[in-house]
């Protein structure tokens, strides 16, 4: 297990998008929430500025979709150039299918999971993703608090790679910041994405530095 820093765009400056990608060049991903205003109470951005950000930064780019009807539109940012794209299992109403999409067109494929969704009905998908993400807050907004009750989910789902093999990166989402990431990475994720607590710091670059050195030391 390696520690993987993804800054969520969803706190930087939407109106300067390729200069708030150069601000952060050590990140391991961009992570790029696309939110339809159905399957959550927010509208933020889709494809077109998806294809324009691949073309202004060589930042993998990491696509959550928090959209209804994944199964549509998920294929078509693995197509553009998206290094990852991840679905939601409580919008997907074909998930297998999709998720293979998503392969087949050269990006890696996520599950994505909100606080109240168990994990353990999903064990068996776990072949068909490269990335299992666990939103530890409710998905909608930045800037949320972090939720310790999905903790112990983390811990499971930590169990249930590693009784697979432990190939798949486990993400989370959702007030990842100096004060939580520790107890994250203790608990079993590599993957973490964190918004304000980089575009919101003086120095992004800097506060994804001091992230990474906190999970590193805590990594489970």
């Amino acid at each position: 297990m390696a520690v993987q820093i993804s800054p969520s765009i969803l706190s930087a400056d939407f109106a300067r998008l390729a200069d708030e990608a150069a601000r952060v060049p050590n990140a391991d991903w961009l992570h790029v929430d696309v939110m339809d205003n159905h399957f959550v109470p927010n509208l933020t951005l889709g494809l077109p500025v998806v294809e324009a950000l691949l073309k202004a930064t060589s930042t993998p780019i990491d696509c959550h979709l928090m959209i209804t009807d994944p199964d549509r539109w998920a294929p078509a940012y693995a197509e553009a150039g998206a290094g990852s794209v991840t679905v939601h299992v409580e919008a997907a109403k074909a998930p297998i299918r999709t998720l293979r999409q998503i392969r087949a067109a050269g990006a890696r494929a996520g599950l994505a999971l909100n606080p109240a969704t168990a994990v353990e009905p999903y064990e068996d998908l776990l072949g068909e993703i490269d990335m299992l993400l666990l939103m530890t807050v409710e998905p909608g907004f930045g800037g949320q608090k972090f939720l310790d009750v999905v903790l112990p989910k983390i811990r499971r789902a930590r169990s249930l790679i590693e009784r697979h093999g432990g190939q798949v990166w486990l993400q989370v989402d959702g007030g990842v910041a100096a004060d939580t990431i520790e107890r994250c990475a203790e608990a079993g994720a590599d993957v973490f994405v964190a918004g304000s607590a980089v575009y919101g710091a003086a120095d992004p670059a800097l506060a994804i530095d001091r992230l990474r050195e906190l999970a590193a030391t805590h990594l489970g």
